[in-house]
């Protein structure tokens, strides 16, 4: 993995803790929420105020997160809302955490100015020892304050407050004003500049969680089914359950629930384009697994290995070809039924709530197309890296480095349109979007 980190593409864009001052306040925050400290003078934190390098000094890599649930966290700046989650056990701790910080922004600049924040993601369960207790998750509430329980203060310093301007003869009441002046001391003004951060809570809807072997629970859908990477568990509340083999099922469930589009329909984007750079990949994994060298390839040269290695590329590689002849050259259309190896890299998520799940969903579902398996789901891309030869990790490596990292926000416009602003684009020919297409196969 040094390879990744060296390039940023792992561990990166991580916030620093140099300073003793920011140092100080992670401990105390530490302190207050685990009873324990660290001895690092210098380390990186994530956007919930994990460290690695903390992890490692305690010898307890979960320490903001003991059994996987009601994850803890450390606000020591605003800054955090731009950093990753690492190790993240559900999909939904990430998009919490950057919503509670973007809507108590002011609020958080001006107490970790003088504090660290220490949370936590709160749920109704407090282990996992069955999967059915996943689905007693109804909901996920924020919790926050500083180490000097500033927000407390300055909530009961208000009550005094209004006490004191409503309740007769409270002028003549030294304890309360003894008690106001108090409070006063350590929050400030609170009439002028309140102390205050909004509640926030969360319905658990669909999501992913990494216990169990990986599930995806859709349960806040018309056709509810959850979906195991690994084994099956047994008795889940949800009607239907899949593993990823069972390709058609899965088919038909994202299908009936609208969840997924064809790349080649989706407006606003060049789909064969994404196809192309999907065979790409697949193109790279065959030859590399072969032995081939790919240092200092061209897309050109990519088109000449395909001529030569033919023979070793899969049949997902032959069908995203044919369907990349069908859309630029009016070709015959290829059958993509949902067992074809090639059929959910045709795939992208449709503009619905749950955009990011369906796409984390489909890496899994066509894990190729390394692009979109790094964007989409990283512990899923750091575990299959691993896995892969030395050959087809550098050039991986370079490609994401060089093309992706350069453009992040360009990369996934240009993959997941929907996702980002988009201006009206061109009408394609009415014949290409009418055309029955490769995907009435999974409709009988």
């Amino acid at each position: 993995m040094i390879r990744l980190i060296q390039s940023g593409l792992m561990y990166g864009n991580l916030f620093h803790v140099a300073s003793p001052a920011l140092v100080d306040r992670y401990n105390r925050a530490l302190k207050h929420l685990t009873g324990q400290t660290t001895t690092l003078t210098d380390f990186y934190i994530d956007i919930s105020g994990f460290s690695p390098e903390v992890g490692n000094d305690l010898n307890d890599p979960l320490y903001l997160n003991h059994n996987g649930v009601n994850r803890q966290f450390i606000l020591l700046s605003t800054e955090q809302r731009n950093c990753p989650l690492l190790d993240a056990k559900f999909s939904t701790s990430l998009p919490i955490l950057q919503r509670f910080i973007a809507e108590n922004e002011a609020a958080l600049f001006a107490l970790t100015a003088r504090d660290a924040v220490a949370g936590e993601l709160i749920n109704s369960i407090y282990d996992l020892k069955d999967p059915k207790r996943l689905f007693d998750i109804r909901a996920i509430t924020v919790e926050a304050d500083t180490t000097m329980g500033t927000v407390r203060n300055a909530a009961d310093l208000a009550a005094k407050v209004d006490t004191f301007l409503t309740q007769e003869d409270a002028w003549f009441d030294d304890v309360l004003i003894g008690e106001m002046i108090t409070l006063a001391g350590q929050t400030g003004d609170v009439t002028r500049n309140p102390v205050q951060l909004k509640p926030l809570k969360v319905e658990q809807g669909n999501f992913w969680t990494a216990h169990f072997g990986g599930l995806y629970v859709f349960q806040s859908v018309d056709h509810p089914a959850t979906i195991a990477v690994g084994d099956k568990p047994d008795d889940l509340p949800t009607k239907y359950t899949f593993d990823l083999t069972e390709r058609n099922r899965i088919a038909k469930f994202l299908e009936f629930n609208d969840l997924v589009e064809p790349v080649v329909k989706a407006r606003g984007i060049d789909g064969a384009a994404i196809l192309r750079q999907k065979m790409d990949f697949i193109l790279v994994a065959a030859v590399t697994a072969a032995g081939v060298d790919l240092a200092g390839t061209t897309r050109r040269d990519m088109r000449m290995l395909a001529r030569r290695h033919s023979d070793l590329l899969p049949e997902a590689f032959h069908g995203l070809a044919a369907l990349v002849n069908w859309a630029e050259n009016g070709g015959s259309w290829p059958r993509i039924s949902s067992d074809h190896p090639a059929y959910f890299y045709t795939l992208r998520a449709a503009d619905t709530p749950d955009h990011a799940l369906v796409n984390m969903l489909l890496s899994e579902l066509s894990p190729l197309d390394v692009r979109q398996l790094f964007i989409c789901h990283k512990q899923a891309f750091y575990a299959a890296y691993a896995t892969w030869p030395e050959r087809q990790k550098e050039y991986v490596a370079r490609y994401l480095e060089a093309e992706y990292k350069a453009d992040k926000a360009g990369a996934r416009e240009a993959l997941f349109g929907h996702d980002a602003p988009l201006t009206e684009p061109q009408p394609k020919p009415r014949d290409l979007i009418e055309r029955v297409g490769p995907w009435g196969a999974v409709r009988r």
